[in-house]
């Protein structure tokens, strides 16, 4: 493992090491252009984005998949995935490898012209859906996604509920993604969903399956944030501060490979955002046969790996230390700001 400034000093003290372990997940980011430009990003997505996937590189990935049976689940991610014009063959394909297939969907980008049928290609390929809705109150989801935001989210949550997502005994998974707004961790993953479920519920008639707490890292656009309300080094300061060594164990990077629009490979999505490259060595689909050569590539970390293993910790999945009550009494969820 590269240890690299304050993080991978804190690991050693902890005697912690960032082992990989054989991946079962494979993360493919399907370009940058999206519909939204989120204070949050981490990805520095937009509407003028022009970095797309190709279908040539899609392809490498499927005949490496082949050879790849330890990958199970490929969890597409964007921007918004869905507006690659070879999404639909990406997800069939896939589907016909008999791979899970995760869609990180904004949702908003399933009510813009030419996805009208996007809601039931997921449905017909038992895509499961990890949506964003950072909260359950409108003004502060317009304010960090943009005016109207809210409102198109909840239209396109009935649509996905009308085609059966999140409904018990259904098979096709809802998940929905909270994001804090401004410099502090998450709540309890456990009593926000509760919160969220009986909101939703009651206001929209809208249920959904998991709420998945994530902790915006301090990469990018919401960097940039940070630094123009002053906030960077006091939210560096809660990160570091809330550490928590059984999260560090949990870290998603150690069963999972994130790849780039282009094919570059990575440790995670926010390492491929700082372009450091998996075990610090550039290294693309084109160099390996199978993603079992990566097991020898060791993890690279910097500082921004304090927002993974802060508090309760957060991946991809949501929060990783349900039992953690380690937390900053200074915190104040945006969430539940009334």
């Amino acid at each position: 493992m590269n240890n690299t400034n304050d993080f991978g000093a804190i690991l050693d003290k902890h005697q912690l090491q960032f082992d990989r372990n054989n991946p079962t997940t494979l993360q493919v980011n399907l370009g940058k252009l999206c519909n939204q430009a989120c204070l949050h990003c981490h990805v520095d997505a937009g509407p003028n984005r022009t970095e797309i996937m190709t279908k040539e590189t899609i392809d490498r990935l499927l005949l490496l998949i082949e050879s790849s049976d330890e990958i199970q689940t490929i969890d597409v991610t964007g921007g918004a995935p869905e507006l690659n014009p070879h999404f639909k063959y990406f997800v069939h394909e896939f589907r016909k490898a008999n791979k899970n297939i995760i869609d990180r969907c904004n949702l908003t980008v399933l009510l813009e012209p030419e996805q009208e049928d996007t809601a039931l290609f997921l449905k017909e390929h038992n895509v499961q859906i990890i949506c964003s809705l950072p909260c359950y109150l409108e003004n502060n989801v317009d304010r960090q996604r943009g005016k109207g935001v809210f409102s198109k989210s909840v239209e396109a949550l009935k649509l996905l509920n009308d085609l059966g997502y999140g409904k018990p005994n259904s098979g096709l998974v809802l998940n929905i993604v909270y994001n804090p707004i401004g410099a502090s961790l998450p709540p309890d993953q456990m009593t926000l969903e509760m919160q969220y479920k009986s909101i939703l519920l009651e206001d929209y008639d809208i249920v959904f399956n998991n709420l998945l707490t994530m902790t915006n890292i301090p990469i990018k656009r919401f960097k940039r944030m940070l630094i123009n309300d002053d906030n960077y080094n006091k939210y560096m300061t809660i990160l570091k501060d809330n550490f928590n060594p059984m999260a560090a164990r949990n870290v998603m990077c150690r069963d999972l490979i994130s790849i780039g629009w282009e094919g570059s490979v990575y440790d995670c999505d926010f390492n491929q955002m700082l372009e450091i490259p998996i075990g610090n060595q550039v290294t693309t689909i084109w160099d390996i046969d199978n993603f079992a050569e990566l097991m020898i590539k060791s993890i690279a970390v910097n500082n921004h790996c304090f927002g993974c293993t802060a508090g309760a910790g957060s991946s991809c999945g949501g929060a990783l230390d349900s039992g953690s009550e380690k937390s900053d009494s200074k915190i104040q969820p945006v969430a539940i700001i009334n």
